[in-house]
């Protein structure tokens, strides 16, 4: 079967195929550039070279926007950054806007994403990622905290930082406003690529449930040799 076909007929299908309000969407498929790029010897020169691209929304450091228009991506899972990249780039998950920067054309093929995404990965985080609005000691977080604890530590972890190895990304010290939309997305069926169980495992929780416990994960902290020295801290290699 020609390849861009079968792409089109596994969209449609996770499209439509809806049970119980549970999305059977694409999230894991077999080889592929995601296999490959995992497999390569990344180049810390070209990756710095391909992430101009992707700065021009995710910024230089990475660290995207707290209004949540853009994720922060560095300190991110490269085996997560290599799925997303590669299911956009497949049709697997739809974002139009990163669409035409993520195509080969723009940012080159298997060896590039490999370069590009342990490039992002090296990056030192934001000390000062967007968060919600109820602090630590007040109801609506120990709400929000025992929500996450029975719903989402068992593939996030305890502190949100995610499983490798699994494609479970690290999801402390994201901003809060993108958590929020992407949680909703993913509980719709509206994030195609979504893992299943998560799909399942949150479907029952409201608009209210998912702002208490995004605002608890917000608020998760991220261990100091992972962030930057401060939040003015710019990225030497695009000086």
């Amino acid at each position: 079967m020609n390849k861009r076909l079968m792409v089109s007929m596994l969209g449609l299908a996770a499209t439509t195929m809806l049970v119980s309000g549970t999305a059977f969407a694409v999230w894991m498929t077999e080889g592929g550039e995601r296999d490959e790029a995992l497999h390569l010897k990344p180049d810390h020169e070209n990756g710095i070279e391909v992430y101009e691209v992707c700065a021009a929304c995710h910024l230089t450091e990475g660290w995207g926007s707290k209004d949540g228009t853009f994720p922060q991506i560095s300190g991110q899972h490269q085996s997560v950054l290599v799925k997303q990249l590669a299911d956009i780039r497949e049709g697997n998950r739809d974002n139009p806007t990163m669409y035409p920067f993520a195509k080969p054309e723009s940012i080159g093929g298997s060896q590039a994403m490999a370069d590009v995404t342990h490039y992002i990965a090296k990056l030192p985080m934001n000390p000062d990622n967007g968060k919600g609005e109820w602090e630590e000691g007040t109801p609506d977080f120990e709400k929000g905290k025992k929500l996450y604890e029975d719903n989402c530590v068992k593939c996030h972890g305890d502190h949100g930082e995610g499983m490798a190895d699994k494609y479970y990304p690290k999801i402390q010290g994201q901003h809060y406003k993108y958590m929020v939309r992407q949680f909703e997305w993913i509980r719709d069926g509206k994030r195609r690529n979504a893992n299943p169980e998560m799909v399942e495992q949150i479907k029952r929780f409201s608009h209210d449930d998912a702002l208490h416990v995004i605002n608890y994960v917000s608020r998760i902290p991220v261990p100091k040799e992972d962030l930057a020295p401060s939040k003015e801290w710019l990225n030497p290699d695009y000086d």
